[in-house]
């Protein structure tokens, strides 16, 4: 996301998903929402109709509007120049409500956006709040290309020219859908939860040796492409040879795990070598890694057979 997020910014990331319509208020447009200034401590910025600690975004939902509608209308015009006064970047009707009659001509005199959302109020602020959340957390940017890998967010990472998008290329031809290439943008967005993007800029494209830029939503389809993805597995490609590949340890695999914005993510050291068909090694890394999330550890069953086999013998 830029520095700067302005209401305009806000309106066309959540005009589709909280179906917004801009009631007045036009010229306030460009007022900004947040910044990098922003206090993160808090990170509330929208909230219901509040005189007391004013919200960045106002919502008016139908316990608000009884409220208004309860004043006598001199208490009442007096609240709404209030509510004017306290600087609101945005106001939002939610649940359909109409709103006093007076409100998109104050609205358009004090440049305030004014919107409104079929949605009811708790699903319009969760929504609201994520998208400051994203904002105002953490970022980091990771070398590799970030992959939705059997329903998955797996990030392919490796030495230059390792191979990483050639198999990323693999990968998206069997099924998988490219996130990001080059530069993945990853953001923490609760304690144990990092979310993956990627730039606007490179948004659709994969770079392959020999092939130049490649566009995949135009040569894949749309189901090529995911907006984005939680960061579940760091698959590390490595070129070994034949003896290093030999001495790496055949039970329990190369697996350790990498520090990414504080959080613990699992990561798996693949050998790159001639023969190898990195696609289905990595197809089955990520299987592999469901069923330990469940609790099945191969390595562990195999051992406890050995174990019955030594005791049935005995």
């Amino acid at each position: 996301m830029p520095h700067n997020i302005r209401v305009k910014d806000l309106f066309d990331a959540l005009h589709e998903r909280l179906r917004l319509t801009w009631i007045a208020g036009k010229s306030g447009a460009d007022k900004p929402l947040l910044s990098a200034n922003t206090d993160a401590s808090s990170g509330i910025i929208a909230g219901p109709l509040n005189y007391i600690h004013p919200n960045r975004v106002q919502v008016i939902g139908p316990a608000e509007q009884n409220y208004l509608n309860s004043l006598s209308p001199p208490n009442r015009q007096q609240a709404l120049r209030q509510l004017f006064a306290d600087l609101p970047a945005l106001i939002v009707l939610v649940d359909s409500v109409a709103g006093p009659p007076e409100l998109p001509q104050l609205a358009d005199e004090a440049a305030v956006a004014l919107m409104r959302s079929p949605l009811p109020d708790n699903q319009v602020l969760d929504n609201l709040q994520y998208y400051a959340s994203l904002f105002l957390s953490e970022k980091t940017t990771l070398h590799g290309v970030f992959l939705e890998v059997l329903g998955m967010g797996v990030l392919l990472t490796g030495d230059p020219a390792v191979g990483k998008s050639e198999l990323a290329l693999d990968l998206i031809t069997r099924g998988s859908r490219l996130v990001a290439d080059d530069a993945p943008e990853f953001t923490r967005i609760a304690p144990d939860i990092v979310s993956g993007t990627c730039p606007p800029l490179l948004r659709e494209f994969l770079e392959v040796r020999g092939l130049g830029i490649l566009n995949i939503r135009a040569m894949f389809g749309d189901s090529s492409i995911k907006r984005t993805k939680y960061l579940r597995l760091i698959v590390h490609l490595k070129r070994m040879s034949a003896d290093e590949i030999s001495g790496m340890d055949r039970l329990s695999g190369a697996y350790a795990n990498r520090d990414v914005l504080d959080v613990s993510i699992p990561q798996v050291t693949v050998p790159v070598a001639p023969g190898r068909n990195l696609a289905v090694l990595v197809e089955s890394a990520v299987r592999n890694h469901l069923l330990r999330l469940k609790g099945y550890d191969a390595t562990e069953v195999l051992i406890e057979r050995q174990q019955q086999v030594i005791l049935d013998q005995t």
